[in-house]
Order: C-alpha cells, then sequence, then structure tokens
C-alpha cells in the first residue's frame, strides 16, 4: 500500500496549504444547536462548509492545486461529479487559468450549469465518474493541461486538511467529527490534521460505499454505485493515497440509506433553512437515522460539506401545513 500520503500530509504541509490558500477561501462557520432532537446530551456543533466558495469544501483543494503548480497553457483539467468541478472552475477563474472539467451524465444539472457559470468548458459524457475520469485523463495526455484530482492527490489532500485544522480551532472541544466519504480526499485531509485526538466517522450511503469497502478487503476495490447522493458521494473506489490515513485515523465507517440522507436534507431546510445538497447532509443523517450513536456526554461535530441543490427542490418536498 502506498504510505506517501500519510509521511508527506503531514500537520505542517496542512499548516502551509492553509497559508497558502488563506484570502482565497473563506473561513466558513459553525453552528451549534441542541442535540436532544439527535439523542445526544451535550450540543451539536455543525460545521456549515457548504458557504465556501462554489458551494462545497472542495474549493480548498482546488485552490492548493492551482497555486502550489504553475498551470500550463492548455490549462487545468478536472473530472468530477460535479462539486470538484465547479471549485476547479471557480479557482481557474480566480487565477485566470482555462479549465476544463469532465462530468458524467448523473451529474446535477444545478452543478454543471455552476462550473460553466464560473468559465469553464463542461463535457458531459459517461454513466459514471469513472467514465469522465477517463475521458479527462485521455484529454491530460493529449494536452499536457494539468491535472487537479478530486480526491486522490496530495495538493488536494493538503488543500481539503485544512478544513479540519479550522474546525479544531472553532471547536477545540469535540469527541466526534462525522464525515461524508466519496472518494475519500476530505477525511483523508481530516484524518492527516486530526491523527486520532478526535474520533473520526466516516458516512457512506448504503448504496455509494468504496471506503467501507476498502476498509473491509484491505485495500482499495471496486464497488457499484447508485442512489441519490452518487454524484458527489459516488467514487467506484476509494483513492489509493488517502487510505492508508483512513486506515491509521478514521474510527469506522457506518452506512445510511436514502431515505434518511433525504430526511437529513429536509431537516437542514425545515428548521435551518439550510439548502445542503444529499451528499451534504449525509453526515447528519447518521446522527438522524441512529446509524451512529454517540454515548451519554459524547460531543459531536458534523461537517455539512455541500450545498450545490435547486432550492425548489427542498421546497417542493416540504410538507405542507394544513390550513
Amino acid at each position: 500500500m502506498n504510505d506517501t500520503a500519510k509521511t508527506q500530509v503531514t500537520r505542517e504541509a496542512i499548516a502551509a496549504a492553509a497559508r497558502r490558500i488563506a484570502g482565497w477561501v473563506r473561513r466558513t462557520p459553525v453552528m451549534e444547536i441542541d442535540g436532544e432532537d439527535f439523542g445526544l446530551t451535550a450540543p451539536l456543533t455543525l460545521k456549515l462548509e457548504l458557504l465556501q466558495h462554489s458551494g462545497s469544501f472542495k474549493a480548498r483543494g482546488a485552490f492548493n492545486n492551482l497555486l502550489a503548480a504553475k498551470a500550463p497553457a492548455a490549462g487545468v483539467a478536472a473530472a468530477s461529479g460535479g462539486n470538484h468541478g465547479a471549485a476547479v472552475a471557480y479557482a481557474a477563474q480566480k487565477l485566470g487559468v482555462p479549465a476544463r472539467i469532465f462530468v458524467p451524465e448523473i451529474s446535477a444539472p444545478a452543478k454543471i450549469a455552476r462550473i460553466r457559470d464560473f468559465g469553464a468548458e463542461a463535457v458531459v459524457g459517461g454513466s459514471r465518474y469513472s467514465d469522465a475520469l477517463q475521458a479527462c485523463e485521455d484529454w491530460i495526455a493529449e494536452t499536457g493541461a494539468l491535472s487537479v484530482h478530486a480526491y486522490d492527490a496530495i495538493p488536494t489532500l493538503e488543500g481539503q486538511g485544512t478544513l479540519a485544522r479550522e474546525f479544531a480551532e472553532q471547536a477545540p472541544d469535540l469527541d466526534t467529527v462525522l464525515v461524508a466519504v466519496g472518494g475519500g480526499g476530505l477525511i483523508g485531509g481530516m484524518a492527516a490534521w486530526y491523527r486520532g485526538d478526535v474520533k473520526l466517522v466516516a458516512v457512506e450511503p448504503e448504496t455509494s460505499h468504496a471506503l467501507h469497502a476498502a476498509l473491509a478487503a484491505g485495500m482499495p476495490v471496486d464497488v457499484e454505485v447508485s442512489g441519490i447522493a452518487a454524484d458527489s458521494l459516488g467514487a467506484r473506489s476509494a483513492g489509493a493515497l488517502m487510505f492508508p490515513l483512513a486506515q491509521a485515523y478514521v474510527d469506522r465507517v457506518v452506512l445510511v440509506p436514502d431515505e434518511a440522507i433525504r430526511a437529513a436534507q429536509m431537516w437542514l431546510w425545515q428548521n435551518l433553512r439550510t439548502a445542503a445538497e444529499p451528499g451534504g447532509a449525509a453526515a447528519l443523517a447518521a446522527l438522524m437515522s441512529g446509524a451512529y450513536k454517540p454515548a451519554p456526554g459524547e460531543r459531536v461535530g458534523v461537517l455539512v460539506c455541500g450545498g450545490n441543490v435547486d432550492p425548489a427542490s427542498l421546497v417542493s418536498r416540504a410538507p405542507r401545513k394544513r390550513r
């Protein structure tokens, strides 16, 4: 197994990434709410990373990649289910670099529109993220464009690790942090920062569980991908670079059904007027569904990591009050 990330993505490297991207990304807020609704005897702390530029945590890794390496004339290229592509497009626009983003057909129209709104070319094709990744790699080989991988690259892991560094400053007394997982770039970066000081719990959909399968097999393996969060959490396999970090520092993986993810989305909308996409609400779904049951007095943090969703889809599903 490749231990490169475990040795290179250190707290010092993440701190350097934080300095590098300072001024380009937002310090997103935390919100403390009553934990009783979730069976907690302590307050629940939400990290609202969906308020980040481009609508997700992905802007951190995108800026770290683009600022750490000089892009060639061909610009940058990325494969994405949507959020990473929007983040790379945003960073490229701000830095004056051409960007071509490859997305699969399952990507949400709202996410594809965001990519194009940020001035990048969006190439839609293939049924899954793996198809978009192959098309992206072919383009990079042909043109020499700078690759910005969504999760399996050192600069990406360092950039995403800045989120844990920031959360630790804002909420230093947490016992546990719940994090939604796709390919693992976010939880890998967060694991590299926390290094066991906080219990990290990975949350995956029952229908897209690459990290759960990898930990069971002892190595990244391919899984079938489907479900409402597949556009953001639907990686076919966990990243090879982040996997040793997950083995060392992720306490466990819990799986949640689509119905729980939808319920968490609706709770965030109805109670906080926060429009989270399915992948962004998945970590909260672990609490709401009982997939993760905290111990008495356990202080839990939940990362709400993405908000690229059409709010109308939440309003239309909200129960109407009877007159």
